[in-house]
């Protein structure tokens, strides 16, 4: 008996280890079969997340056919003005006119569309061994039909229209754009179609030039920039044709050159500059007049919200920039 119980406890015991060893061996199999399939939900999920990311950008971004990246802007802006006097413009007005006897009220109010603008630009990392990048820019603050309609059947035009190449310490620019002297306006949704003081004499007026410049580069950057402008009298063109104003007539163009330091970047990007300006206007006979300033712009971030601009100058016959002061002008 006690040999038989002795068998019969072995038995026991190895079948108790096998088991044991058994259910290891399933739990053990068990944790491996619920880890991989957490990894491949975790795969799949992901998978998935990549799928839905690459299908909004196919949505949302567009190229064009030499692969460019291409990108849509717009601002559609209603103002609502209310005028005291006769002014130039009723919705964004630079100067008061003189007083009409029609017997009517000088001033008014109402609502306009028309300083509502569109824009595209188009960027390639490397073009030339830079990037480059384009832009266009236009409103609808050209004018209005002659009809019933008024400013509520505005006429399109052309802002800016620019194409830059930028290096690590070059940039060239050709296109249509402010004068590099004085580059920047103030920050106004009621005042987009003319810039704020241009009758106070901001010169801000967008005309087609080539421009180049050279930095440093760094965390505090200096630079040097030049510019060739069309040269432009600033009198006012007819409705179709158009001929040579006085500065066209002296067949130069308009010179500016400009000195900088820059920092930062995006909206905490400072700029201080100093800048001339040179111009000739053709008068009667064989001599002419000459366009001149030297100026000094900052833009001096303090928050990503809040920032100061402004620009200073002295010079003469400045017209033909956008504005020197109300009525400036030659005589001629």
């Amino acid at each position: 008996m006690r040999r038989r119980t002795s068998v019969v406890a072995a038995g026991a015991l190895a079948a108790w280890l096998a088991a044991a060893g058994a259910a290891r061996a399933q739990d053990t199999s068990k944790v491996g079969r619920d880890s991989i399939a957490a990894r491949l939900d975790r795969a799949e999920e992901q998978i998935r997340l990549l799928q839905q990311e690459l299908a909004d950008e196919a949505q949302t971004r567009v190229t064009t056919r030499s692969r460019m990246s291409l990108e849509f802007t717009g601002r559609v802006l209603v103002t609502g003005f209310s005028n005291s006097r006769r002014v130039n413009n009723v919705d964004d007005p630079q100067f008061v006119r003189p007083d009409t006897a029609s017997g009517l009220p000088q001033g008014g109010a109402g609502m306009a569309i028309r300083q509502t603008s569109l824009g595209l630009a188009v960027t390639d990392p490397q073009v030339f061994g830079g990037n480059f990048h384009g832009d266009l820019d236009v409103d609808f603050f050209g004018g209005q039909q002659p009809s019933t309609g008024g400013r509520t059947f505005p006429l399109l035009r052309l802002r800016t229209a620019r194409a830059m190449v930028k290096w690590t310490h070059g940039e060239l620019m050709v296109g249509q754009d402010a004068p590099l002297i004085a580059s920047g306006n103030p920050t106004s949704l009621a005042a987009l179609g003319t810039p704020d003081f241009a009758g106070a004499g901001n010169l801000w007026l967008w005309l087609p030039q080539v421009r180049a410049g050279l930095e440093t580069g760094g965390a505090v950057s200096v630079g040097v920039q030049g510019a060739v402008l069309a040269p432009t009298s600033g009198d006012p063109a007819n409705a179709f044709d158009t001929d040579d104003d006085i500065a066209e007539h002296s067949s130069r163009p308009y010179l500016q050159g400009r000195m900088h330091v820059r920092w930062g970047s995006d909206e905490m990007a400072g700029d201080i500059g100093v800048g001339v300006h040179q111009g000739w206007l053709a008068t009667k006979g064989d001599s002419l007049l000459t366009s001149s300033a030297f100026a000094v712009d900052m833009k001096v971030p303090f928050t990503s919200w809040l920032e100061l601009r402004g620009e200073a100058y002295r010079g003469q016959a400045l017209k033909g920039l956008g504005g020197g002061g109300i009525g400036q002008g030659t005589g001629l």
